[in-house]
């Protein structure tokens, strides 16, 4: 799918309050979610069906960062009487424009709050920035042996290809193939890019630093047999991960790869994002 060369990924920071003390799950991105979603109705009710119904994520959501205390609930948590919280949502639909005013209207505007099952949260602050995909793929080309510093905020939900398997590893090929697909699924055509699966793990190196298996909500279903709402969970990994490039790495595989990890922080990595999966921060340097 092409789109306007004008595209500019998004992304808004919240910083949100929680009005008092409540439960959420360990995985609350679903939550969130829905809580965005219903604000979004409000204001374009187009914007958010297409949100809901898009087989591309249009948007990405960051996990909520900040104090929380244990929960007596198993795979729960709980937010502190006025305890302070950031969130990012990235936006990266063709149309970014209406959704990026259907989530500010009623946020900023009608001052309206985020509302989880057990309780609301309330925007003290909001900012956003935005880079076009130019400007990513520009920035690039200035580092001459690149090493990407991924930390995996959230359960990285990557599928392999058209299975229901899922990568519970960090591997090159999966996580920069998954950018990719991201990538060439929204991009103006002039910029797609082609890569090989086979030169990204020839030259390529992970290490994992910090790492370990997830498993996340991404929706809920009515269970007729039992009675009640169950939930459907998606298996992943979270931590930190460093990539780095073999010395025989063509020039152009390096500065698409780094173009597509500063495009990460957007899109999100893998399935099930705009569901709180797939969060991740980058940071890139120089090899030492």
């Amino acid at each position: 799918m092409g789109c306007n060369v004008g595209l500019m990924p998004q992304k808004i920071k919240l910083t949100l309050v929680a009005r008092d003390g409540f439960e959420v799950p360990i995985s609350e991105g679903y939550q969130l979610y829905s809580a965005l979603l219903g604000v979004m109705k409000e204001s374009d009710p187009d914007a958010a069906g297409r949100t809901h119904d898009s087989p591309i994520s249009s948007i990405s959501l960051g996990p909520l960062d900040g104090r929380f205390l244990a929960s007596k609930r198993d795979r729960h948590k709980c937010l502190v009487a006025g305890g302070r919280y950031k969130m990012d949502v990235g936006i990266t639909d063709p149309r970014e424009a209406e959704i990026f005013r259907a989530i500010i209207s009623p946020l900023v505007l009608k001052e309206r709050n985020l509302r989880l099952e057990k309780g609301e949260l309330m925007v003290e602050e909001l900012s956003s920035s935005s880079e076009s995909f130019e400007d990513l793929i520009s920035s690039s080309g200035g580092f001459k042996e690149p090493c990407l510093d991924f930390w995996f905020r959230s359960a990285a939900c990557i599928q392999y290809r058209n299975t229901k398997i899922t990568e519970m590893f960090p591997h090159r090929e999966a996580v920069f193939f998954s950018l990719l697909s991201k990538w060439n699924g929204i991009c103006p055509d002039e910029l797609k890019m082609s890569m090989e699966k086979d030169d990204m793990s020839r030259y390529m190196i992970e290490k994992p630093l910090a790492y370990e298996t997830r498993s996340a909500v991404v929706n809920t279903v009515f269970d007729k047999k039992k009675g009640h709402a169950r939930p459907i969970m998606k298996q992943g990994f979270v931590g930190r991960c460093q990539y780095t490039f073999a010395r025989d790495a063509p020039e152009g595989l390096k500065n698409g790869i780094v173009a597509l990890s500063r495009f990460a922080e957007y899109s999100g990595i893998g399935s099930a994002v705009a569901r709180g999966c797939g969060a991740v921060k980058v940071g890139i340097g120089e090899s030492k």
